[in-house]
């Protein structure tokens, strides 16, 4: 088991860039201004010979209030798991009356604590880091993150004060088999009340009010035997609507979280239906190809009639992705979580289905026996064998003569035929077709290429003879 270290300090001091600096990722957010962190990001030290969990965490302010609360709330939370908290201040701005706060509440919770001082780049860390002494931690290990510098000596110190590790078989490749769920959606639509309800706990920050969480957040779970990754996004807004850099930066992430994601849930506040933004975040999701569930929440606040119109609706403007669930929840109260469940596990082994060559041509023939594709220039095209061409999404490929001149609807047909016949559910199938190569053809080709050049040479051999 990796012991668990936590990364606290004052805003801006430069947590998160420590944080990607000991992971070697580019996991939390970082930005020239404070309180950019709110909630705990998790990650695997990767400097050193020590592995260990690092959780960087939100800047610690006086008199914290409304979404300062929460932050303080989740600092507490990391402190209280960690074995060795790593106290970050600056060396760059002194000694300041907040580190004094924050070295009386680490004393408090009774953690191992090494002082780090940070952005000493450009400086005599001696005389930077001396007035820190006051805390009465020791002296500040000097680093600079942002040039990584400093970072295997501050391991190499960590190691040492950490408890021995314990070995039971697990470390940083135990997510092999893990499945990777995305949860987007537009601002304020329930995506961080989801990821607690799940969890049964406050792991993420949720406020009434947009924009709360800034960063892609990872977290575990483990349900029926399947290792669950839970990554909370940031909400995605309309482009001309975002002017903040740190929210740009966190759309990105958002949008990099459906690529890593094996399976993605496209959150809907029901009362508002299905807006612009949301088919822009959906197409999105299909360019990826990524399994989809489709949760519609807030649904227990709702009238009948309106349930009934915004169904009337979703049916009418999502005709092109008939294969996503669409589960009508509440994240706040808990219903319609299992259904959900259900349809994520059920997408991802859908997306993961491992289907057999003979299997899938037996499909094929069948289906081309039934209904042949429309002639093209008095001739037919004839498909011969399928064979499977990747996973997430599943992809099969089609082997035959005149492959190019099959129409997009017959396409369409021997989709939903290997759908039925695999019960595929929850995500996109992509067919690709193969012409065979016509050996008589590359032959003649060959043959006259040869004329060609005897052709050339003969025809400089009369110059030359005319000449003379």
């Amino acid at each position: 088991m990796l012991p668990v270290v936590a990364i606290v300090g004052r805003p801006n001091v430069g947590k998160s860039t420590l944080f990607n600096a000991l992971t070697r990722t580019r996991d939390a957010l970082v930005a020239d201004m404070p309180g950019v962190t709110r909630d705990r990001q998790y990650g695997i030290s990767a400097v050193g010979e020590r592995a260990c969990v690092l959780i960087d965490t939100g800047g610690l302010v006086g008199q914290a209030e409304g979404i300062d609360y929460l932050t303080a709330k989740q600092v507490h939370q990391a402190i209280d798991e960690s074995e060795l908290v790593l106290f970050v201040v600056s060396a760059r701005d002194g000694l300041t009356h907040e580190d004094e706060d924050i070295s009386q509440l680490l004393r408090q919770h009774d953690r191992p604590v090494l002082l780090i001082g940070n952005k000493t780049d450009g400086t005599d860390p001696d005389v930077a880091l001396a007035e820190f002494s006051v805390l009465g931690m020791g002296p500040a290990l000097p680093v600079a993150a942002s040039h990584r510098r400093g970072m295997t000596d501050l391991m190499d110190e960590a190691a040492n004060v950490l408890p021995p590790m314990i070995e039971d078989g697990t470390g940083p490749d135990e997510d092999k088999d893990r499945l990777r769920l995305a949860i987007v959606g537009r601002p304020n639509v329930g995506k961080s009340t989801l990821v607690n309800r799940m969890l049964g706990e406050e792991r993420v920050m949720a406020f009434d009010q947009p924009g709360t969480t800034r960063d892609s957040i990872s977290t575990f779970m483990e349900h029926a035997g399947i290792n669950y990754e839970l990554i909370d996004t940031a909400g995605v807004r309309r482009r001309s609507r975002v002017t903040d850099v740190v929210e740009k930066f966190s759309i990105i992430k958002a949008l990099q979280a459906i690529g890593r994601a094996h399976v993605v849930v496209l959150m809907l506040d029901a009362s508002e239906g299905l807006t612009d933004q949301d088919t822009t975040l959906l197409g999105h999701i299909l360019q990826q190809g990524r399994a989809l569930v489709i949760a519609l929440n807030k649904w227990d606040g709702m009238e009948e009639y309106d349930r009934k119109q915004v169904l009337s609706t979703m049916d009418r403007r999502l005709q092109y992705v008939p294969w996503a669930r669409q589960i009508r929840l509440s994240a706040l109260h808990g219903s319609g979580l299992k259904e959900l469940i259900k349809a994520v596990t059920e997408a991802w082994r859908s997306a993961t289905m491992v289907m057999p060559t003979p299997e899938l041509t037996r499909v094929l023939q069948k289906a081309w026996e039934a209904h042949q594709p429309p002639m093209s220039q008095g001739r037919t095209s004839r498909l011969r064998f399928a064979h499977a061409g990747g996973s997430l999404p599943p992809r099969i490929i089609i082997h035959g003569n005149r492959t190019d001149a099959i129409p997009a609807s017959y396409k369409r047909y021997l989709e939903n035929v290997f759908i039925r016949h695999f019960k595929l559910r929850g995500t996109p199938l992509q067919i690709d077709f193969r012409s065979g190569d016509n050996p008589y053809k590359d032959k003649k080709n060959r043959l006259t290429q040869r004329q060609i050049a005897k052709r050339k040479r003969l025809k400089k051999f009369t110059k030359r003879k005319s000449r003379k």
